[in-house]
């Protein structure tokens, strides 16, 4: 909580995230004191201020960051950063007036930045690109399994495609083509590799789309499709798969299915998942790569 105390030696204190507060800079009787929002120090010379959902009055707020930004400033720091959780929405217009711009937004929490020296910003932009994934499964019959969606711009068209989707936060690449083919159609597989992949931009509100075609082996053939999204599902003759009109004029789907008719006759290799630790992280990761090559002498 802000309170204004303007005589004696006065502090004022505003819990801000984990840990974080406001810093008071003591003055002497009859005299106001300056505040200053606190922070933590990033890797790059920049400041990240993570607020609480605890109230804060506006115009006490924009006094706060005026002050703190000269304070900054003084201290050489370059990008700002600061957390204001959804609570707080009416901090954002004093915000904004002082020169902070929007970074990017969480369903809980909106990012904003500010550059304080007078030089080019370098302050990363936001994440450029969209992942999805494509499931390629076949059974032993030479049989791929596809579906037709209720939704989206091939809804009523008949057309059949392969499973796909969107990655989602903090899921590989390889868990998120085994949960979506599970998700709308109900069988089990097993993530062999990654055989294809094609970037486009301008895709999805402005930003990139990188689409992974992930090659999975079945491990359950009894389909029951997913009734909110999929029309129908089924398992296919691949040849009656990659003669429709829709896959033949279309380049992008009809590489795919050379890739995978490629891959059915064993002359083609794609790149599965490995394991990895790196010294910037302890969180295990997957590095894809063609083992069978790696291998050959």
């Amino acid at each position: 909580m802000f309170r204004n105390l303007c005589t004696g030696v006065s502090r004022i204190t505003v819990r801000f995230g984990s840990g974080f507060g406001t810093r008071s800079m003591s003055t002497s009787s009859s005299r106001s004191v300056d505040q200053l929002l606190s922070g933590k120090n990033d890797d790059h010379g920049g400041v990240i201020v993570e607020m609480s959902t605890e109230p804060v009055d506006a115009v006490v707020y924009g006094s706060l960051l005026r002050a703190s930004i000269l304070h900054w400033r003084q201290e050489g720091k370059k990008g700002v950063w600061i957390k204001v959780p959804i609570e707080l929405v009416s901090l954002v217009e004093p915000a904004v007036k002082e020169g902070f711009y929007f970074h990017h937004a969480e369903p809980k929490y909106l990012m904003l930045v500010y550059w304080i020296p007078e030089t080019p910003s370098t302050i990363p932009v936001n994440a450029t690109h969209r992942v999805g994934i494509g499931g390629f499964v076949m059974n032993e019959k030479k049989e791929v399994l596809v579906v037709q969606e209720k939704n989206g711009i091939l809804r009523g068209t008949g057309v059949w495609k392969f499973p796909t989707g969107v990655v989602e936060e903090g899921e590989d690449i390889c868990d998120a083509a085994v949960r979506e083919v599970k998700e709308e159609t109900g069988i089990d597989t097993k993530f062999v590799e990654i055989l294809a992949f094609r970037q486009s931009h301008k895709s999805f509100f402005e930003k990139s789309d990188l689409f992974f075609v992930c090659l999975l082996q079945p491990l359950s053939f009894n389909i029951q499709p997913q009734e909110s999204e999929i029309e129908a599902a089924q398992w296919m003759p691949f040849e009656e798969y990659t003669a429709q009109q829709f896959v033949q004029k279309n380049e992008v789907l009809k590489y795919i299915s050379d890739v995978c008719l490629s891959k059915r006759e064993g002359k083609y290799s794609g790149f599965s998942p490995v394991p990895t630790s790196g010294s910037f992280s302890t969180t295990e990761s997957y590095m894809y790569l063609n083992r069978h090559c790696l291998n050959s002498p």
